[in-house]
């Protein structure tokens, strides 16, 4: 294993730990109904790589911040990532019955309970970084911003628009990638920036050349995931594996082939780490994630 990757999973590790912590005090308080507070719990607390959460903290590390000041903007991220997921499993949606090694939401629970789960998740999300008291007044907007800009419709639920509409139609890499872009890259491109944005001194150049960096890292992402859909193990990757295929969903391999595929990974995987170039040693947990994230296996 290279050092650059034990540098990332030993980070992982101890971000999913404050993570997992921060999560829970977020919802101690509980819901209205136990049975949403049930599926609440459920759906955020049941594993995860954490991943864009520890990408958030890392970019805050890159610009010479606190990152424990980046831990509530983490958490609304992941909030917002596992309401999406919780509703992308529906039936109206993907119909997936397997998330994370353990049944979806809907059937651990009910198609309800998870949509209201899914909308509890992503209000909840805005409600942490409206109050978080680490954050001046200007911090919180611009997180808002950029967060629901991130995951609305011109981010990821327009790429999930595109995505549905896309099943069993043949996409260019042009609007494959465009779908990615926004289904996956926008959230990802989000964490990198609002961990960034933690810092009231963050420069624009520094801004752009870490957006650059997460662009090219959330299309490496979804090629990592559709790769991992066709040679995974179900038990590894906690999903179905081959269910991109069975839905007859358009992914790099069945455009590319899985060698092309894998050309077009460690082309992207060089774009993310040459736009950090400009930063030092301080930047060096965000390139080891570079490096995760077209390793991993699950």
């Amino acid at each position: 294993m290279s050092e650059r990757l034990s540098l990332a999973l030993e980070f992982l590790e101890q971000s999913r730990q404050q993570i997992d912590q921060a999560l829970e005090r977020s919802i101690r308080d509980g819901a209205a109904s136990p049975r949403l507070d049930e599926a609440m719990r459920y759906s955020v607390l049941g594993g995860g790589k954490r991943v864009r959460p520890a990408l958030c903290l890392a970019a805050a590390r890159a610009i010479g911040a606190d990152p424990l000041a980046a831990l509530t903007p983490a958490c609304a991220l992941e909030l917002v990532h596992a309401y999406s997921l919780v509703h992308d499993d529906l039936p109206a949606m993907d119909d997936d019955d397997l998330r994370r090694g353990r049944p979806t939401v809907h059937i651990a629970f009910d198609e309800a309970s998870a949509i209201l789960a899914g909308d509890a998740l992503q209000t909840l999300a805005f409600a942490l970084l409206a109050e978080a008291p680490e954050l001046s007044d200007q911090q919180r907007i611009a997180m808002i911003r950029e967060l629901a800009t991130a995951s609305g419709h011109q981010g990821m639920v327009g790429g999930q628009a595109i995505d549905l509409e896309s099943v069993g139609r043949q996409l260019t890499i042009e609007q494959l990638e465009s779908m990615h872009r926004h289904k996956t890259g926008a959230l990802i491109e989000a964490s990198v920036r609002l961990g960034a944005l933690t810092s009231s001194s963050v420069t624009d150049q520094q801004l752009a050349a870490l957006s650059d960096f997460a662009s090219a890292l959330g299309l490496a992402f979804q090629v990592q995931d559709d790769l991992l859909d066709i040679e995974g193990d179900t038990e590894i990757i906690g999903k179905r594996q081959g269910s991109d295929a069975a839905r007859e969903k358009p992914t790099y391999p069945a455009l590319l082939g899985v060698s092309g595929a894998r050309e077009h990974l460690e082309k992207l995987l060089d774009q993310a780490q040459s736009a950090l170039d400009s930063f030092g040693e301080e930047a060096e947990v965000l390139r080891a994630m570079a490096d995760y994230v077209v390793a991993r296996s699950h």
